[in-house]
């Protein structure tokens, strides 16, 4: 709950200001209730919330003289001071026809001269008190300073979303670099597994060159195994002939070392 010490400060009177303005113009209470509450609030009402949409308390009532200074100032000099004026106008312009009239004419008796005079001197004892109770310069509100605090404020907070909208481009463009770099790193993947399965494919089912090489590979597989068997069969032949001819030399020489005995 906000709390004000008391309603002739400085906040207390823009306080005062706001809820008669909430009265007046947003809850459309007439002009005359209006001054009767808010003189109400400033001679001994604490618990404001009941004028206000604010929750709002004062911790120390002003009492009837003081705040019924304040009401003259704030409520009354405030917003009634040209109504007020042109009354006293209107008293003088009454009492000038009369006084006019009164000299032309027996139609306009004493009486009602006195009378208008009555008016007049009243509308003027009036608004001498309500210039009496004039707010100073001191407490003058200018609504000009408070729409510059507002355009301030929404400025700050313009700026404030425009360094938060730079940030979120930032951060954009930092998070597309990273999808660029997670799709060139995907692309590469996507190629190496197209390399992996051309692989696979080749060692289920071999390309026809790898055939024809296997196949011209199996013929001269055979043919060197013919050659072989050739080699073979003649080293055969050579072996059974270095026999024969061994065999020859040991019995021709048994036969000649058999005739050279005696």
């Amino acid at each position: 709950m906000r709390k004000v010490d008391t309603l002739s400060s400085l906040d207390g009177r823009k306080l005062l200001q706001e809820i008669f303005k909430e009265m007046r113009y947003e809850k459309q209470i007439s002009s005359f209730s209006c001054m009767f509450r808010s003189w109400r609030i400033c001679v001994h009402e604490q618990d404001l919330s009941k004028y206000t949409k604010q929750k709002v308390s004062v911790n120390h009532k002003l009492g009837f003289f003081r705040g019924t200074g304040l009401w003259m100032e704030e409520i009354i000099n405030r917003n009634y001071f040209s109504t007020i004026n042109s009354f006293v106008y209107l008293g003088a312009a009454i009492l000038l026809a009369l006084i006019g009239i009164r000299n032309f004419s027996d139609y306009i008796s004493d009486s009602i001269v006195i009378a208008g005079v009555a008016f007049e001197a009243l509308m003027l004892i009036f608004i001498f008190f309500v210039m009496l109770f004039t707010p100073s310069d001191d407490f003058t509100f200018d609504s000009r300073a408070d729409e510059s605090e507002h355009l301030d404020e929404i400025i700050k907070e313009v700026g404030e979303i425009g360094r938060d909208f730079a940030a979120a481009v930032v951060q954009l463009e930092k998070l597309g670099d990273m999808i660029n770099s997670i799709v060139r790193a995907q692309d590469q993947i996507f190629k190496q597994v197209e390399e992996v399965s051309k692989s696979a494919s080749l060692a289920v089912s071999p390309s026809p060159q790898l055939i024809d090489t296997m196949r011209a590979t199996n013929e001269s597989l055979i043919g060197f195994n013919d050659s072989v068997c050739q080699l073979t069969a003649a080293a055969e032949n050579l072996k059974h002939e270095e026999i024969e001819k061994a065999v020859r030399r040991e019995v021709e020489k048994f036969l000649v070392d058999k005739a050279a005995k005696p």
